[in-house]
């Protein structure tokens, strides 16, 4: 058994010094030497996640794609970078009620993939949903509506026509998963009520999928909706509870993470915003909103692209640093309704249920959205 244990450890010892090595390779094609990072400090220290996204992007697979999202200015911008990002083969996209109701989702989808006109079409899931929260977090809620505005999308002005044939989003993220069992990565931007329907109407519809990436909650950064939880956790709590403690392969990007990348409007300036970049035509008819949305309600100098980091942690998870966490849910009370509790003791008292992202390299996560608007 020692002999088993030493050869073990040999292993590990191996592969890591070969992950080493790569690293200081030079920046593979899609990152040009002009385009390449210069990371220095305690970034520089991050460790390349050796997990079924890395592996996948080591062998420049473009990856299959499910976004579930309530649209939402920051998951526009995500959208818009998945569209155009030669490593993500976007799928579908699917509507959840959360920062707008179901059907304005299922209409601001309609309106970005439309205005994006991308090379491959994305299928689109509705929703007919309306969130209800309770009427205590009015004031937080309304913070959010001021930050995205009344339609999800700021000032601005679409038109679209209804769809022919609609699909309930649940029904078409079970349909997608089943056409590729265990290709499919879900990645979700809003509250999991679809994810906790697609579960009770197929209950092995998370086995199928390759994994599931969330948005939300926060390890020691604390909420934004309310003192203790983040928007999507808070919003539908017993989902959140049902999805996150699955036995399914799973990764959280807390707050911790996503919101601590910024792009202030100098950057996006430079952008560029013609016809010879779809994606960057489109956010320059977006983003300006929520640049002045944040300085009049927050008084920052930017916006967070806590959206696009979720993105990133899997079509870039090498600018990321994760640990394997026991996470639970708080479904009740004033104060603590959707905070993420993790198990954090000496000698933790429960099992490890989720892969949690807990450091990124915020100027890869800057030069990904660019390279790509670009």
């Amino acid at each position: 058994m020692q002999l088993c244990g030493l050869r073990r450890l040999f292993s590990v010892h191996r592969q890591a010094r070969d992950l080493s090595s790569r690293d200081d390779e030079s920046p593979p094609d899609d990152e040009a030497p002009h385009a390449h990072v210069a990371v220095t400090g305690p970034s520089a220290r991050l460790r390349r996640r050796v997990g079924i996204w890395a592996a996948a992007e080591r062998r420049g697979v473009a990856q299959k794609l499910i976004i579930d999202t309530d649209p939402g200015i920051g998951d526009a911008v995500a959208i818009a970078i998945a569209c155009f990002d030669p490593g993500i083969d976007l799928l579908a996209v699917t509507a959840v009620a959360g920062c707008v109701s179901g059907p304005i989702a299922s209409r601001n989808i309609q309106a970005i993939i439309e205005n994006l006109d991308p090379p491959k079409w994305p299928r689109i899931g509705t929703s007919d949903h309306k969130l209800a929260l309770p009427s205590y977090t009015e004031g937080d809620v309304t913070l959010l509506h001021d930050l995205n505005g009344t339609s999800g999308l700021g000032d601005f002005e679409f038109q679209v026509a209804d769809l022919h044939h609609r699909h309930e989003s649940a029904k078409l993220m079970i349909d997608v998963a089943r056409s590729l069992p265990h290709e499919v990565t879900l990645l979700t931007l809003g509250p999991l009520s679809n994810v906790e329907l697609a579960c009770e109407r197929a209950p092995d519809f998370l086995s199928l999928l390759k994994g599931v990436v969330c948005l939300g909650g926060s390890v020691a950064h604390g909420g934004d909706v309310s003192p203790a939880a983040e928007f999507n956790m808070f919003a539908n709590p017993h989902a959140a509870r049902s999805v996150l403690l699955s036995p399914a392969t799973k990764t959280l990007v807390p707050l911790d993470v996503s919101a601590r990348t910024a792009l202030t409007f100098e950057q996006f300036d430079s952008l560029p915003k013609s016809d010879s970049s779809p994606a960057g035509r489109f956010l320059g008819q977006i983003l300006p909103y929520a640049f002045r949305a944040y300085h009049q309600h927050l008084g920052v100098e930017g916006i967070r692209l806590a959206e696009v980091t979720a993105l990133a942690a899997i079509s870039h998870s090498r600018l990321f640093d994760s640990q394997p966490m026991a996470v639970d849910i708080e479904t009740s009370g004033r104060l603590t309704r959707g905070a993420t509790v993790f198990d954090r003791r000496g000698v933790s008292a429960w099992q490890n249920n989720i892969d949690v992202l807990l450091d990124v390299d915020t100027q890869g996560i800057l030069d990904y959205f660019t390279r790509t608007v670009r």
